[in-house]
């Protein structure tokens, strides 16, 4: 089903999907919307009725009781959405600052991942592949790589790119305008059903220290359906740019042709990739363009989207400057080989700061109590984790030896502070296992430490526009994206039960 919406919402772009809402209360969409929800840790999570997976499971009637009570409360039109329980999460390497996340109940997480199973092919068709953030078969890396083509020489000479404009909405998901986001959503479903629980969930209340409160705009984050929302509202930046970009049925080469055309003529391009709320502005033109621009965009997202532009973060950089994007640092630099400039994915410093203060407190003095074999098992998930999404930078190698032999040496210090008394000989007895001929590790029993280093480092492929999402396949001849039709085993169903 989800294959056809796509094709019939890709097919005709003017088409309004008018019966829906019989989709959303299918039994097997329910369920799916369960089994997704239960491949979620956050499904342990309870909101403020307190129900959890477990709970839910341990009931009487269990799961499938509890989903034909949610379709019955859907379909009669009862099913009234609960506030979110808030929570401030600390920020990254930002002491003193919170982000703000929405905790739903469980049974509003359900309806609104089957809300998504049914919405999410109708709009996907409709993004612009510049696009990458929370959807399916992209991830920051395509982000990145897609800047790293732009700075990279090509056929017809260097890169034309000389200046960034990183864009930062301030307060994006807390500002959306309800009423400018509900008429793009009505562009395309005309469903009065569907429509009445997505405004539902977009004015549930909010429970903060105690007080429920009713926003007048924003999309609670935590909530399963506020990321496509909120691509379905800042969809109007790609609309913006659309004519130095590829369009959502537009082929790549139709877009660089209309650049070109502009770059002959001696007018600026700007070339938009964004990652949900974060975006950069790739501009071949001068800084005194990119300075116009950078107004002439804060002025759009005032009068037409009703947000503003962080003054203090949204700057003009030359690339040659470079700036932090997504966790890497993004310069063009020259090649080692061939001494043209390029654009280069590069490890920030503070990242690797943060990382080293994080280990740092993983191995004080007051986590001595604990094994080593359990202190790995800490430890290991952040080296994997880590290291693999870092490999892909240049020069990556000399920072993961670097933290190697600092994590080593961090390791034999806290086990000397462990093992009070015991000489260096007799805990390299112990705990030091071979990984080669020439290389040495820490572990115990059948846990050893992992590398930042082992893998080694390559170059992530960039993808182009045609980005399998599980749908598109057949109609791109793209490779198909292996997780999105997992098949439902273990229920049947007979009569209004699910068995």
């Amino acid at each position: 089903m989800q294959r056809k919406l796509y094709r019939w919402s890709r097919n005709d772009p003017q088409r309004v999907f008018s019966d829906l809402f019989n989709l959303v209360c299918d039994r097997r969409n329910l369920l799916l919307a369960w089994q997704q929800l239960s491949r979620n840790q956050g499904s342990r999570t309870p909101g403020i009725d307190g129900l959890s997976r477990r709970k839910i499971e341990e009931r009487p009637g269990g799961v499938l009781q509890f989903l034909e009570e949610i379709r019955q409360a859907l379909r009669e039109q009862t099913y009234q959405p609960r506030p979110v329980r808030q929570r401030l999460i600390p920020k990254p390497g930002k002491p003193g600052k919170f982000r703000p996340l929405g905790i739903p109940t469980l049974s509003d997480r359900l309806v609104q991942m089957a809300l998504k199973n049914v919405l999410e092919p109708i709009f996907e068709a409709d993004f612009y592949p510049t696009s990458y953030g929370f959807r399916r078969g992209r991830s920051t890396l395509d982000a990145l790589s897609m800047i790293q083509k732009h700075l990279d020489p090509n056929k017809a000479g260097p890169s034309k790119v000389r200046y960034i404009i990183e864009g930062d909405i301030q307060g994006c998901f807390d500002n959306i305008d309800h009423h400018l986001l509900m008429q793009r959503v009505r562009a395309r479903v005309g469903d009065r059903k569907v429509l009445r629980l997505i405004l539902a969930f977009l004015q549930a209340g909010i429970l903060a220290e105690g007080n429920v409160r009713h926003p007048v705009a924003g999309t609670p984050q935590g909530g399963i359906i506020s990321p496509l929302l909120a691509n379905i509202h800042l969809s109007a930046l790609e609309e913006r740019y659309g004519r130095w970009i590829p369009g959502p049925r537009e082929r790549s080469a139709v877009a660089q042709r209309r650049r070109q055309c502009d770059w002959q003529n001696g007018r600026p391009s700007f070339f938009l990739i964004r990652y949900a709320d974060d975006f950069v502005i790739l501009v071949a033109g001068s800084q005194a363009e990119a300075e116009k621009e950078k107004l002439a965009l804060a002025q759009f997202l005032r009068q037409q989207l009703h947000l503003e532009l962080s003054a203090e973060k949204t700057l003009v950089t030359g690339a040659e400057e470079g700036f932090d994007f997504l966790g890497y640092r993004v310069v063009k630099a020259a090649a080692r080989q061939s001494g043209r400039l390029v654009g280069k994915l590069r490890i920030p410093k503070g990242k690797l700061q943060l990382l080293r203060h994080r280990i740092k407190r993983m191995t004080d003095r007051s986590t001595t109590g604990q094994s080593l074999e359990a202190l790995l098992g800490t430890l290991n998930p952040l080296i994997v984790g880590w290291r693999n999404y870092y490999r892909y930078a240049t020069g990556a190698w000399k920072d993961f030896m670097r933290l190697d032999r600092w994590l080593w040496q961090r390791l034999r210090l806290w086990l000397k502070k462990k093992c009070r008394g015991t000489s260096d000989w007799d805990i390299r007895l112990r705990f030091a296992r071979r990984e080669s001929a020439t290389r040495w590790t820490w572990g115990e029993n059948r846990t050893v430490l992992r590398r930042f280093g082992h893998g080694g480092t390559a170059r992530y492929r960039c993808r182009g526009t045609q980005i399998s999402n599980g749908w598109n396949d057949e109609l791109d001849g793209v490779r198909f994206y292996p997780e999105v039709t997992r098949p439902i085993s273990g229920y049947t169903w007979t009569g209004e039960l699910l068995r």
